[in-house]
């Protein structure tokens, strides 16, 4: 028995094979082409580009796994959330995707909160009119494009549109619905009053279903394009932060994960679905049924270390890792960078500011800071938006009895610590972190019954290798009260 999880993000499709007990088989990865940007703040893609990738990964996984195509049991799917797909009653894409990070729906987002009143948004969708999600997208086009908006026939979010390919299903889950702005959080299904504000026939969006539901079955279509057999039973699957979580175990109330890849994502499982009434923090349903999560997003946690990279160099030898060497050098400065502080807003900010025109700072800095303290400040300072997070967290009394690290954070010892001494909070690494598409493969053996449920498949399967205590919180403690003050006056400034 083989199961397969396919995640469909921004940069490339990555597909993994596990065995029977859950065990890593073999993974491959195919590239998509680079977004565009045909204006400053959008991004787009084409999502003919993501089956491209889709039908090279497959195959090259099956092959380095020694599989055939007739072998595997289940497959679901995860991805990028937010991304708008608009179909043609024929099936065909009508424009490239407006995918998650495009920025230009500034206005569709403050005139559905004028529209709907920003309380009420929350107590039908449990989150705020964000320029990420989906339905200000499908906003800006049926104001800007017309002719277009008027031939709609479907509209899908980017890991279904793979699906719809795959099977000719149109499906999706709770967890990535609950990114649409759509969606009714609280009772896992469609809104009709956001339906109904927003001119939606509801024949427009796909059947939902939980996570490890089976969605589709493999076509015969699809079987050609991909070397898998027709049939084979396709589960729901989630979207990326809800398949990583499952990838990670975090699947009960107080487990959470502090994850740094591009941007930086703090992520509590809860028994319920908790409305933060301030929209700091987004509300989603979990891929775990009759579960929800919280999650606040820093918009350039790992960016910020690309950054300086990028502009300033990694230093050391040639050929050697560059981040390893930022984090070697960072080492040689003390916790707390001597005072000197970053605020990671290179992108705007989502939690707790929700501010698109927020802009980064390095503060403190004196003729005594050297190149170590700066990367040492870069690196305390995302760690303290995500602590942002964590405050807020505290406030709802979400429970946190365990942190467990992900992504590029969790790579480095530096980095480790250093989050560790921010949150104040022993936090794990796990033996291996296999990213969405390894939870989207649990939540396929999940669906097709090789666990009796997503908890008994964590359980399983992954296992914590290390556990970091703190060892500077006091010092970590004083630089939190000092960066909580940069962005109000970064505010002022930039209001002039």
């Amino acid at each position: 028995m083989k199961l397969l999880g396919i995640d469909i993000g921004t940069g490339g499709t990555r597909a993994v094979l596990l065995d029977g007990d859950g065990r890593v088989v073999a993974s491959a990865t195919a590239a998509h082409p680079p977004f565009a940007s045909p204006h400053e703040g959008w991004a787009e893609q084409n999502p003919c580009d993501w089956w491209t990738a889709v039908c090279s990964a497959i195959p090259e996984c099956l092959a380095r796994g020694k599989t055939a195509g007739g072998e595997i049991s289940g497959i679901a799917l995860t991805g990028q959330m937010h991304g708008l797909v608009l179909l043609d009653r024929g099936g065909n894409t009508l424009r490239p995707s407006i995918i998650w990070c495009d920025q230009r729906t500034e206005a569709q987002c403050r005139e559905i909160t004028e529209k709907i009143g920003a309380a009420r948004l929350i107590e039908l969708t449990a989150n705020p009119a964000l320029t990420n999600f989906t339905l200000p997208k499908i906003w800006w086009v049926q104001k800007n494009e017309p002719e277009i908006w008027a031939r709609a026939g479907a509209i899908l979010l980017p890991k279904d549109y793979i699906r719809l390919r795959l099977s000719g299903s149109r499906a999706t889950d709770v967890a990535d619905a609950s990114g649409t702005l759509l969606f009714d959080v609280a009772n896992r299904q469609w809104s009709r009053p956001m339906m109904e504000v927003s001119r939606l026939n509801a024949d427009l969006l796909p059947t939902v279903f939980e996570s490890c539901e089976i969605s589709g079955h493999v076509s015969e279509e699809g079987a050609r394009a991909t070397g898998l057999r027709a049939g084979i039973p396709i589960v729901t699957g989630a979207g990326d932060q809800a398949a990583g979580a499952v990838g990670m175990g975090i699947v009960r109330p107080g487990a959470v994960s502090a994850t740094i890849g591009t941007s930086g994502v703090v992520f509590a499982a809860t028994a319920g679905p908790v409305r933060d009434p301030a929209g700091r923090i987004h509300t989603f349903c979990h891929a775990v049924p009759q579960r929800w999560h919280v999650m606040g997003v820093t918009q350039a946690a790992g960016y910020s270390l690309r950054w300086f990279r990028d502009q300033f160099g990694a230093g050391g030898e040639q050929g050697q890792d560059a981040y390893a060497q930022l984090l070697t050098e960072a080492s040689a400065a003390p916790a707390g960078a001597d005072g000197l502080l970053w605020a990671p807003y290179l992108m705007g900010e989502r939690t707790p500011h929700l501010d698109p025109h927020a802009r980064g700072a390095l503060v403190g800095i004196s003729a005594a800071h050297t190149r170590a303290h700066v990367i040492r400040a870069i690196l305390e300072g995302v760690a303290f938006s995500l602590r942002d997070t964590l405050t807020i967290f505290a406030e709802l009394k979400i429970p946190v009895e365990s942190i467990r690290l992900g992504g590029g954070g969790a790579r480095g010892a530096l980095w480790r610590q250093i989050q560790a001494d921010v949150y104040g909070h022993p936090v794990e690494l796990l033996e291996a972190e296999e990213g969405g598409a390894f939870g989207a493969a649990l939540l396929a053996g999940t669906g097709i019954g090789v666990w009796p449920s997503v908890e008994a498949a964590c359980a399983a399967t992954v296992r914590v290798a290390e556990t970091i205590t703190p060892k500077h919180a006091d010092v970590m403690n004083e630089g939190y009260k000092k960066y909580r003050r940069i962005y109000p006056a970064l505010r002022e400034i930039a209001r002039g």
